[in-house]
């Protein structure tokens, strides 16, 4: 890992993306680096925009924010309009296989993350299923880690079917990399 890798993780209001920037936090911490997260969201409690920024670093976060995030998550064509379009072209942007990317002047990373948890799971664990995507995708944490953090954040009684999300998130990641 370098010394900082920075995330944005966006969506829309309701996809659970703040919490997937909490957990993805919370598993650095359990790696033992220093992890912090933020957030932002429209005024609307679901459907508005949402946004989670994630700083992992080796070596103590002198800012919270990212700044030119390495990585970009966007799973709704809002989201990507609104930061896609306009990363850097350092940026990694990762786009959920449903958002509209051809106005993008460089390569988008796609994958079926909404289609995956809506058909094959319930879309409540739509975070999860991206969340261990990334995870797989960047190794920046370790899986363990990722699994730990879920789990200990999880409502009791859902542990199966998010054991299931994390590992189609997984799957996705690994197929990718293909």
């Amino acid at each position: 890992m370098s010394e900082r890798i920075e995330f944005r993780l966006s969506g829309s209001g309701g996809q659970g993306i703040i919490t997937a920037g909490i957990i993805l936090a919370e598993a650095g911490i359990f790696d033992g680096v220093y992890a912090l997260q933020s957030q932002s969201y429209g005024p609307e409690a679901r459907g508005g925009s949402s946004k989670a920024e994630v700083v992992i670093s080796k070596e103590p976060i002198d800012y919270p924010k990212a700044t030119v995030p390495n990585y970009l998550l966007c799973l709704t064509n809002e989201s990507f309009n609104l930061y896609g379009l306009t990363a850097d072209q350092k940026t990694v942007v990762i786009a959920d296989s449903s958002v509209d990317t051809s106005k993008a002047d460089r390569e988008i990373v796609k994958a079926p993350i909404l289609q995956t948890a809506h058909g094959e799971l319930k879309p409540l664990v739509a975070n999860i299923v991206a969340l261990s995507f990334l995870v797989g995708f960047t190794g920046v944490v370790s899986r363990e880690s990722v699994v730990a953090a879920v789990m200990g954040r999880i409502p009791k009684g859902t542990e199966a079917l998010n054991q299931k999300a994390i590992d189609a998130g997984f799957r996705l990641a690994d197929e990718l990399k293909k």
